[in-house]
């Protein structure tokens, strides 16, 4: 993971050293230091192949403990990680480590309150496109590091006809016929009705989505179906309703929460102590 994440890993790192850190170079280079990072709050812990190559790409010889392995439920107060090496390069990698662990932490801790929310119901929570610039893959894998599951990645893997690609078509049956035409990918159609769901049913999608629908209507399709296509629940859906969403008999249930409404873990990293290389 870590070698795949380094493209990136040089670009977070740009945008905040730029052409030096002006701020720790005031630290003597010979300095070397012991770091903790603690959690203020209970989280999923993700992002740790990320965290990790920040440190190893400003030092190579950083040396890393986690207390925890990626993926695990962390208590409110506890220890993440310990770290030891050149003052510096800790100082340096401090702020951008902290963002890619808190922001990824985030994403993966509310996906896994959402697939909690509906366990035992056989739905499954998707995530969406609705993520931070530059932090499509990441996010996508905090998702599943929660316990939800991928969605297509961009416009390239799959095909999902919305209200606009359907307009541009002239209606629901032609956007799908010139979709089956043109790619061999899975092909999913949104409908906002009922009456749309006929059409689409007799057109054979992949997947359905439902935007919108109330609860009467998602049960009322899910018996339409019968298990004809598979169905997606979307649009108003959150953690207070999603378990009778869910109930509703519908195989997914898409939630661009997820990976854009992230509110991000309070971590925090502290030196605990210097000492000078006596080489």
């Amino acid at each position: 993971m870590t070698n795949d994440v380094v493209p990136d890993i040089l670009a977070y790192l740009a945008e905040d050293v730029g052409s030096g850190d002006l701020t720790a170079n005031l630290i003597p280079e010979s300095m070397q230091a012991q770091a903790e990072v603690h959690t203020r709050e209970s989280m999923v812990l993700c992002g740790q192949a990320w965290f990790n190559a920040v440190f190893l790409h400003l030092q190579p010889d950083v040396v890393i403990d986690w207390a925890y392995a990626e993926g695990d439920f962390v208590p409110a107060n506890s220890l993440l990680c310990s770290l030891s090496g050149a003052a510096r390069s800790l100082l340096t990698g401090e702020r951008t480590a902290l963002n890619l662990l808190q922001s990824l932490s985030a994403t993966a801790s509310l996906a896994r309150r959402y697939a909690e929310a509906v366990a035992g119901t056989g739905c499954k929570v998707l995530d969406t496109r609705k993520t931070l610039p530059g932090l499509r893959l990441a996010q996508k894998y905090a998702v599943r590091c929660g316990g939800g599951i991928n969605h297509r990645i961009g416009l390239f893997d799959a095909i999902l006809l919305k209200e606009n690609h359907i307009i541009a078509a002239g209606s629901i049956t032609q956007a799908i016929a010139l979709a089956r035409q043109h790619s061999d990918v899975m092909v999913e159609v949104e409908v906002e009705s009922l009456t749309e769901l006929h059409e689409a049913l007799l057109a054979k999608p992949d997947r359905i989505m439902l935007d919108n629908f109330s609860l009467a209507d998602l049960r009322q399709a899910v018996q339409l179906t019968a298990g004809a296509v598979e169905l997606e629940a979307s649009g108003n859906i959150r953690l207070e309703n999603i378990r009778e969403v869910a109930e509703t008999g519908v195989n997914f249930i898409s939630i661009g929460a997820l990976t854009k409404d992230v509110k991000a873990i309070d971590l925090s990293m502290r030196i605990t102590l210097v000492t000078h290389d006596a080489k």
